[in-house]
């Protein structure tokens, strides 16, 4: 991911409160998924039609209808055969048939208002690492004819919108105060981002085969590779019928759902506590030079704390830790789902609330900070990828130093002494 930006700027952190004014308007493609959905699809189509921000072109992007959905002159279809719930590869499929500079995502029984567009694209407009999530509401939409404006139809009949969401979206300041879990947040029914930023991510995982998970997967891989997220509490759009926490409970389903995602992101919150699958979150390099005895400490202490992590080492430290597939070679390619690289100068120890307390150190504006003492260095990944693709070294500055309760391997421990707990 360093492909340069097309246009717009770079802001720190998740600041997008600071996207400039003014941007010029760039086109704008929107891209509509369906599955049996005539009605449904009717209505957004209408809606379309009643923007008050124009629209380059709308495609349809069918996931296996049994008969190719109507759509008016104008409007592109692009289908894919039926082999399961898909809507990740239709997205993509529809993307891929579109020309616009701004993507904008919807579900064909997901009615825009009319300001939806012209609100949603504003960021990305100014800020081509943006990732908007519009405000899905909800509504029992049936007896309604698909002229009908929504925004006059669907409040009388509106139904709750999960609390869950709209807690989340105040408690960060609509995402502005997002964190690495905060893609628990992102909705791909009212979605939108620049197709440059789309292309760089790879659009969505195609290996999603079932309801749920693949939105929240694509927020994650922008937030690690240094992406914006954010919340458009006024670019509105109206779900026919209840949301899906509300309907009929589908055990399994929610535990595919989650096992899916937790198979595929690093971040607390939705990846693995315990079991070793799933990407790693944090990656440790531990210098050659570093003593055989406090290499072989340091790799137990900082695994015992952080079982998740993953750990480069070089050849004689390698045969030393012995087989374990958090172990790497010290040449491995730091994985793109990592959000922090730990380079450790010398052996160090502690216990786990002292390790978790060092990578708690990111704050979000530093692109890397030393320890006390200069013993290791931790880099947000995050922000560095940022800084690279528009070769601002500022937007990753060096941080002041971090105070941490790790303590140097002393050079006369041994091994035994460590595991025996009188180190």
């Amino acid at each position: 991911m360093t492909t340069t930006p097309p246009w717009g700027t770079g802001v720190p952190g998740n600041r997008w409160d600071l996207a400039p004014p003014g941007a010029p308007e760039r086109t704008v493609s929107v891209v509509v998924t369906h599955f049996e959905q005539q009605e449904a699809l009717d209505r957004t189509l209408a809606a379309l039609r009643r923007q008050t921000r124009s629209v380059h072109e709308v495609v349809v992007a069918d996931d296996g209808s049994r008969r190719a959905p109507g759509v008016p002159a104008g409007v592109g279809l692009v289908r894919q055969a039926d082999r399961g719930f898909r809507a990740a590869a239709a997205r993509n499929l529809g993307v891929a048939a579109s020309t616009g500079e701004v993507v904008v995502m919807l579900d064909a029984d997901t009615t825009p208002e009319p300001g939806f567009v012209e609100r949603i694209v504003a960021l990305p407009e100014a800020l081509p690492e943006a990732l908007v999530v519009g405000r899905r509401r909800h509504a029992d939409l049936s007896g309604t004819g698909p002229e009908d404006p929504v925004e006059v139809v669907a409040p009388p009949r509106e139904l709750p919108e999960p609390a869950w969401l709209r807690t989340a979206y105040a408690d960060t300041g609509d995402l502005l105060r997002a964190d690495a879990t905060s893609h628990r947040f992102v909705i791909s029914a009212v979605l939108a981002c620049s197709r440059w930023w789309y292309d760089e991510l790879g659009g969505f995982d195609e290996t999603f085969t079932a309801y749920g998970g693949e939105d929240w997967e694509l927020a994650h891989r922008a937030w690690t590779a240094g992406g914006l997220l954010a919340h458009c509490p006024d670019a509105v759009a109206w779900h026919d019928g209840p949301d899906a926490g509300a309907r009929e409970s589908d055990p399994l389903g929610r535990l595919v759902e989650t096992t899916a995602v937790a198979d595929r992101t690093s971040a607390p919150g939705t990846t693995w506590r315990g079991l070793l699958r799933g990407p790693a979150d944090l990656v440790v390099t531990l210098d050659p030079a570093i003593d055989d005895t406090a290499a072989v400490v340091t790799v137990d202490s900082l695994l015992a704390a952080l079982p998740r992590a993953a750990v480069r080492l070089g050849p004689r430290h390698r045969e030393l830790v012995g087989a374990d597939p958090r172990v790497l070679p010290a040449g491995s390619d730091v994985a793109a789902s990592a959000r922090a690289h730990l380079v450790v100068r010398r052996g160090l120890v502690g216990d786990a609330e002292a390790w978790t307390a060092l990578v708690a150190g990111l704050d979000g504006v530093s692109g890397s900070r030393s320890l006390d003492g200069g013993h290791a260095e931790l880099h947000d990944l995050r922000l560095q990828r940022r800084a690279a693709r528009w070769d601002r070294a500022g937007l990753a500055p060096e941080g002041p130093p971090l105070a941490s309760r790790l303590r140097p391997v002393d050079p006369d421990v041994t091994l035994a002494a460590w595991l025996g707990g009188w180190a």
